[in-house]
């Protein structure tokens, strides 16, 4: 269901508040600009971490139509991309979620990018958060991919079973598509956290690989 929008001063206000109250974030170092909705963060932090954190934290605000992520990681200490590597694979390794040997990184320039291929979404999450917080890192590409095994139409009644046990989700309001281990999803939500939490779900189901959300956040 559709609501009033905020104006840009009102979210504007609400995001930088939703920041405060995140005692993670230090919000002092991030500035916040919103134009129709698209919320824009600026400034510098000193992990890939804090970066991630204040992202979530927009995405919890009702109201948002967009995010444009633009605060710099700036690390502190010297950190050689072989450095980097290195604590990368052992954090890889030492992690019981994700299976050993499936997974392979790359730094440059303290940018990490994970490859490989899993049986399950809960596993390329996992990958991601072992080296998320990992001093010197100033961004991620999570390109791990998942080994398709199960049909289209048992792939979407476990999705759409699971949006309706899920409190927070409207089931009514989100319709999902499967092609081959492709999901679509369509419709509206109230905020961008609930978006990416269908996301999340979808992603999650046995079998799928990849997941297009094309839901829209009303506010």
């Amino acid at each position: 269901m559709k609501t009033d929008l905020k104006s840009d001063f009102d979210l504007r206000h609400d995001v930088e508040e939703e920041l405060r109250w995140d005692d993670t974030i230090d919000a002092r170092k991030i500035g916040v600009a919103v134009e129709d909705g698209i919320v824009h963060l600026t400034g510098e932090v000193p992990t890939f971490t804090d970066k991630w954190r204040a992202e979530r934290a927009v995405e919890r605000v009702a109201g948002v139509r967009g995010i444009a992520n633009d605060i710099e990681v700036r690390p502190l200490g010297d950190h050689s991309d072989m450095d980097i590597a290195k604590r990368a694979a052992e954090r890889l390794d030492w992690n019981l979620l994700v299976p050993a040997g499936a997974v392979t990184v790359k730094v440059d320039d303290g940018w990490l990018t994970l490859r490989g291929e899993v049986n399950h979404d809960y596993q390329r999450r996992a990958a991601e958060r072992a080296v998320r917080d990992l001093p010197g890192v100033k961004g991620i590409s999570n390109l791990i991919t998942l080994k398709p095994k199960v049909e289209p139409k048992e792939i979407k009644e476990k999705i759409e079973k699971t949006f309706t046990r899920q409190a927070q989700l409207d089931a009514h309001n989100i319709s999902v598509e499967v092609s081959g281990s492709t999901v679509t999803l369509r419709g509206e939500v109230r905020t961008w956290a609930e978006r990416r939490d269908a996301e999340k779900i979808a992603y999650a189901a046995p079998g799928v690989t990849s997941v297009k959300n094309e839901i829209k956040v009303t506010g």
